[in-house]
């Protein structure tokens, strides 16, 4: 089967981002969005979703993280939406738990067509590294309104804002790693009795 991927350029007044994406890759990542700890959060990302990641994207920092991590986060659900296709054969749902020293995440993802975020995360640091905390949610918002997902997340528990930050996304990268995945038996088939997605 040929690899599932997608190219992307999406330009404001606010940001400029470039993005290719291989859902059947093996973890790679060249990653630049000016913000450090984000850019490790999208690594890690690739690597446990074993995804082929590059990204580039330069936007107004001197005003606000804001704009770049939210649209940093629509365009990476664009590439997963378009790279998946007609979506015929894949699981189309998946979950993880995953720890991290004291805390646990969990992620649960359905790549339904409906776009919908809970997250369940009480972030006490305001930065961790140099990114906004704040913001972690209008990262997965963006990614589940451009992705048609429904997207689950939640900390079960955890004292350090790094881990519980670090454990949402590479639960998130599980989960959809397994809801992208394709299944053989059903590789003709549309995983939903509605016949649409």
């Amino acid at each position: 089967m040929k690899p599932r991927s997608a190219s992307l350029r999406r330009t404001t007044q606010e940001t400029d981002i470039r993005l290719r994406l291989n859902l059947d890759g093996r973890g790679r990542y060249r990653v630049a969005t000016g913000i450090r700890f984000l850019d490790h959060m999208l690594e890690l990302w690739a690597r446990h979703g074993g995804f082929d990641l590059e990204i580039r994207a330069r936007g107004d920092l001197d005003v606000d993280q804001h704009h770049t991590v939210e649209d940093v986060g629509l365009v990476l659900g664009q590439a997963v939406r378009q790279a998946l296709g007609s979506k015929k054969g894949i699981n189309r749902a998946g979950y993880f738990v995953m720890p991290m020293d004291e805390t646990l995440a969990l992620a649960a993802v359905d790549l339904s067509g409906r776009p919908y975020l809970v997250l369940q995360a009480p972030l006490r640091a305001r930065y961790v590294g140099d990114l906004q905390t704040e913001l972690v949610e209008d990262f997965f918002q963006g990614f589940a309104t451009a992705a048609g997902a429904n997207v689950h997340l939640k900390v079960a528990y955890g004292r350090s804002t790094h881990h519980q930050v670090e454990a949402l996304f590479k639960a998130f990268a599980r989960a959809l790693r397994y809801a992208c995945s394709r299944d053989g038996r059903l590789r003709r088939q549309l995983p939903s009795t509605k016949g649409l997605l």
